[in-house]
């Protein structure tokens, strides 16, 4: 297991990302902020959901998804269809401008990485995305321990930890998939 200072290190090189991340938003185009991105390469990844899957995916507030799909779909690039199962819901799905724009956006980024990255070998590459992978995987689904660990504990009583825990509230209707 690694030592103190090597997890010291570690998050020294974390906040690295941050400035990775803003360099990637500057090549945004102005009428698409990285909200909006994130929604469309979300949808583009995992297909046609709920704006409540969406919010989970993203690890945010369902006030920001939503201020980030209204203005997706202002600009054309995802429909609000009825939800099948739930009149009261809506099923978010790309458009064709929406597709057009997220292989916009796909061009860009890997324009960019292709530039930042032109002197890594292939294996460096490949050795990267594996371990962000990994790292990704190590923090799971973005929400506290306590959050998750409540989750997984039926019937959680009043007063406990486990109640004031925010949690992201499950569903058994409508799998990402369900559009067509």
């Amino acid at each position: 297991m690694a030592g103190q200072a090597q997890y010291e290190e570690l998050a020294r090189q974390l906040s690295a990302v941050g400035a990775v991340k803003r360099d990637l938003g500057r090549i945004l185009p102005a009428d698409c902020p990285a909200g909006s991105a994130a929604v469309l390469a979300t949808l583009g990844r995992h297909g046609d959901m709920r704006m409540s899957k969406l919010a989970e995916i993203l690890a945010v507030d369902m006030s920001v998804t939503s201020r980030h799909v209204a203005h997706a779909a202002s600009r054309g690039w995802i429909d609000r269809l009825p939800d099948p199962a739930d009149k009261r819901s809506r099923i978010l799905h790309l458009t064709p401008a929406g597709l057009d724009r997220l292989d916009d956006l796909s061009r860009r980024t890997t324009r960019l990485l292709a530039e930042r990255l032109s002197d890594w070998s292939d294996d460096e590459v490949g050795q990267l995305i594996h371990l962000m992978t990994r790292l990704r995987d190590s923090f799971g689904d973005c929400r506290s321990q306590t959050a998750r660990a409540c989750a997984t504990t039926a019937g959680a009583e009043t007063g406990s930890a486990c109640a004031a825990a925010p949690v992201a509230e499950e569903t058994t209707r409508t799998p990402a998939n369900a559009h067509t």
